[in-house]
């Protein structure tokens, strides 16, 4: 999302960040497999793994989540039904996914793993960013 907003010139009014609903990673950096993808296709990935935490409902317009456990977990850390409201999946934003349709977890997903999940948030992240211009006249 972050290399998309950047070629569409966006980096200083879309703010992007990242997180887990669980602790169990933070401070660490992103999965070398990841960012080896990232690195074939052109695409730096940085950044390191941080904590979800309910400031971020006050912080961002949008919550992401990647599938529907995190949905859940989010919806009910959200404090009331405003912020709840700002909650989405990122497939949502892929016009040819199923409805609900979560994103994979690459551990599970043999050699092709990283790359598939790759493409699948990568089509995702193109709705996405098409519909925050749409929204904010961008």
């Amino acid at each position: 999302m972050r290399h998309l907003v950047r070629e569409a010139g966006l980096e200083t009014t879309v703010v992007i960040d990242s997180a887990g609903t669980g602790g169990w990673h933070v401070g660490e950096p992103r999965d070398r497999r990841s960012s080896e993808v990232g690195r074939r296709r052109g695409i730096p990935l940085t950044g390191r793994a941080r904590q979800f935490t309910v400031a971020d409902f006050s912080n961002f317009d949008l919550i992401v989540a990647m599938d529907n456990e995190n949905l859940m977990t989010l919806s009910e850390l959200a404090p009331d039904d405003t912020t709840r409201a700002k909650l989405r999946l990122l497939r949502s934003f892929d016009p040819d996914s199923p409805p609900g349709a979560d994103v994979p977890d690459p551990y599970y997903g043999g050699p092709r793993g990283f790359d598939q999940v790759f493409d699948i948030c990568e089509a995702a992240c193109r709705g996405l960013l098409a519909e925050i211009r749409r929204e904010h006249g961008l």
